[in-house]
């Protein structure tokens, strides 16, 4: 069944169906929305997934975002009497699932909600009233009769301080929230076809699971014992059921190589104040793309035991400044520069709550315990933008770069010499990626560029995983090849390969103009085409895009391409 909001700027819809025994589900169908969460760009909108498990006694899983309060309510009242709801299960308290948590008390006042400790306590400040309350830990169980006898798995940080998996060991249904799920809307209920969501299922990881890969491996060491899952019942985009194991597999292998890394960085932040879950996520993106491992805390929540051991083993840290009345995140800040080494670095942030911490005499604590800035103190003076988050994930870069450069150049020393010689006897021609998605916009210089197909016409492209470019060059997105002209490059190339501050203008004094698909053309190159983002191929450091041609021209008929000769091969 599928219902449609009245007529609006944005699509809306609910798609209703049974997904086990006894077992509803509420699809809200947000079919337009082109950003989320940490502000990374969406190319298929998304999904709000609600649950209805029919025991003797009748459970909700999760409710919706509040966009859909009047269709997601009346779609509620359509499948049961919300009177005779028991439970209220609460996978964690982001606002896309718990914003009608309210409405739904409202109907059926005598609901016990459920939910981990720490989701209790936020539910708190959003409910405002009183309401009857089941806090629950990994391990417990809550018996709806018939049957449905739900154990609940921690998760914490997935992506949320809060979250919580419920397991029903009647259906074999894991309820997982924000784990497993992606950004994809469709009319298919389920993973029928894998190769079509594979690049929005991976896309999704890496923002928003990547980062917090130990919670992640965590979460799937507690999952072990509960045995066979027939179906993942994700908060966002289709429900898993025929690749379940495949998909569960691949977080497993993604979070292994991710916690395996020898160096990483703990970000702090406060998930329920101002932006700062949103900005701490996009510096983690940041920070995770170069290979640094990344951990992830609350401040909110933070015990201080974890925060010295997370603090000790960290070559990096990043706080987003609390509010000024919160004693216990101030406390765990205090705690962080008893723990803080010389060795370290530091980079902090606001967190735009309208009551932020000022950062410069915190900062000047870190400076005289020796620490030096991985990325200047981030202060918003605006309610975030698109750029703000871009210049928020430039700084993560690099401080995971400033981090991973040592180890870099023992991998440049180590390879045989011959060899890399050899190596680098490959020519290739000098190019400019030029890409604009909304207000963001980033350039690069390459040449590792290649024609791949004639029908249709088509390229390939190898960017490494920790340039700035890489997240506007998603499926989906448009970008432009601005060809370099042999013996007039050398303005545009200098230019381009000057190492650019996080959230700089990369175009600032230099001539463009824009292509059909937005992006800017160099005026100054031998030629352009505009491309869009076919596929992606993940090699060890690097992504192979393959692209389509829209368009092109050259500027100079009998202009030859500039080509780049190397002595060794094993660095640009």
């Amino acid at each position: 069944m599928v219902l449609l909001a009245p007529t609006t700027q944005k699509r809306l819809t609910i798609e209703v169906g049974e997904i086990a025994a006894d077992t509803t589900t509420i699809r809200s169908l947000d079919w337009d929305r082109d950003r989320f969460d940490i502000e990374f760009g969406l190319q298929n909108g998304t999904t709000y997934n609600s649950f209805i498990i029919r025991g003797a006694e009748i459970a909700l899983v999760d409710t919706s975002h509040e966009k859909f309060r009047q269709l997601y309510l009346d779609t509620l009242k359509g499948q049961i009497d919300p009177s005779q709801i028991n439970y209220l299960i609460i996978s964690h308290t982001e606002p896309d699932h718990s914003g009608l948590v309210k409405d739904v008390l409202e109907l059926a006042p005598d609901i016990t909600v459920v939910g981990s400790k720490v989701a209790i306590q936020f539910l708190e400040d959003l409910v405002h009233k009183p309401f009857k309350r089941k806090i629950v830990k990994n391990g417990d169980k809550l018996d709806l009769g018939n049957g449905h006898i739900i154990e609940f798995v921690s998760a914490p940080n997935l992506h949320w301080p809060d979250t919580i998996f419920s397991y029903d060991h009647s259906t074999k249904v894991m309820f997982t929230c924000d784990a497993f799920g992606m950004h994809y809307c469709s009319d298919k209920t389920y993973d029928e076809n894998l190769t079509e969501i594979e690049p929005d299922f991976r896309f999704y990881y890496e923002c928003l699971m990547g980062p917090n890969a130990r919670s992640v491996l965590s979460a799937l060491k507690r999952m072990e014992p509960l045995g066979e899952i027939k179906t993942i019942a994700t908060g966002h985009g289709p429900l898993l059921k025929y690749n379940v194991t495949e998909l569960i597999e691949r977080y497993r292998k993604w979070s292994q190589a991710q916690a395996k890394a020898e160096t990483s960085v703990v970000v702090f932040y406060i998930s329920d104040y101002g932006y700062s879950d949103r900005i701490s996520q996009s510096i983690a993106h940041g920070i995770a793309k170069t290979g640094v491992g990344v951990e992830m805390m609350d401040l909110k929540s933070a015990d201080p035991q974890e925060v010295q051991e997370i603090v000790n083993r960290s070559a990096g840290i990043a706080i987003g400044m609390p509010p000024v009345t919160n004693k216990i995140a101030n406390a765990a800040i205090s705690t962080i520069l008893a723990a803080a080494k010389a060795k370290q670095i530091i980079g902090i942030f606001e967190s735009y709550g309208g009551d932020d911490d000022p950062i410069d005499p915190i900062l000047t604590q870190f400076r005289n315990l020796g620490l030096k800035e991985g990325f200047p103190a981030i202060r918003l003076k605006e309610t975030p933008t698109e750029n703000t988050y871009q210049l928020c994930e430039e700084a993560g870069t690099d401080m995971g770069q400033l981090l991973s450069r040592d180890r870099k150049i023992q991998q440049i020393k180590s390879i045989d010499n011959e060899l890399e010689k050899a190596l680098g006897r490959i020519s290739t021609g000098l190019y400019i990626i030029t890409a604009q998605k909304g207000d963001m916009k980033s350039a690069m210089l390459a040449s590792w560029v290649s024609q791949a197909s004639f029908k249709p016409l088509g390229l390939t492209i190898s960017v490494a995983k920790d340039r700035a470019i890489e997240s506007l060059m998603q499926v989906g997105d448009k970008f432009v090849l601005n060809v370099l002209e042999e013996g007039n490059y050398q303005t545009l190339m200098k230019h381009f390969l000057k190492r650019f501050a996080p959230g700089a203008d990369r175009f600032e004094g230099v001539k463009t103009q824009s292509a059909t698909n937005g992006s800017p053309i160099l005026t100054d190159a031998l030629a352009y085409i505009e491309c869009h983002v076919v596929s992606r191929m993940e090699l060890s450091d690097h992504w192979l895009v393959y692209a389509t041609v829209d368009a092109g021209r050259v500027s100079k008929a009998d202009a030859l391409t500039a080509v780049h000769h190397r002595k060794v091969g094993n660095y640009y």
